[in-house]
């Protein structure tokens, strides 16, 4: 299909003209400008978002809830099964330590700025030695059965570790 420059144009509908509100009784948006009568609303300047008319509005009815624990830690949690088959499929070196920094470069630890946390979903059969900053009762437990080793890292030297 050929096409000729000088015939290009926009598919019908595509393009719209802005209104041009307040502009003349022949307009059809002239005088209120589409606002209707007075009021609050009509005029210039109000955002009137969650105000219910006087009433206490809703989000003020409604009972607070949880909180932001300041001292929570941000694990980046990965899985026994997913660090297997990493393993398998080569991404990931068995023979070499499993820290951050290899969970990380295999694409698995995604954020976790205070380190790894290991988790037991999943079989390992691979002799593993992980430095990690945690790992549940389980994981270790399997890791160790399977023969490998863990150490763990202590939290503020987790950064140190990385570079």
């Amino acid at each position: 299909m050929s096409f000729k420059l000088n015939e290009l144009k926009d598919n019908a509908g595509s393009r719209q003209d802005r209104v041009r509100v307040g502009r003349g009784i022949g307009s059809g948006l002239g005088k209120t400008a589409g606002r209707g009568q007075k009021g609050q609303k009509s005029r210039s300047g109000v955002a009137i978002k969650g105000f219910a008319g006087g009433q206490m509005p809703i989000y003020m009815r409604l009972p607070k809830r949880g909180f932001n624990n300041i001292f929570g830690k941000d694990y980046a949690e990965v899985n026994l099964g997913v660090v297997q088959k990493l393993i398998e499929n080569g991404r990931l070196d068995a023979n070499a330590p499993v820290d951050h920094a290899a969970l990380k470069a295999a694409g698995v630890a995604r954020g976790g700025k205070d380190g790894v946390r290991l988790l037991g979903k999943g079989e390992i059969s691979s002799k593993v030695t992980f430095k990690v900053a945690g790992i549940s009762k389980a994981a270790r437990e399997a890791v160790e059965k399977a023969g490998g080793s863990v150490e763990l890292i202590a939290r503020r030297n987790v950064e140190k570790a990385e570079a």
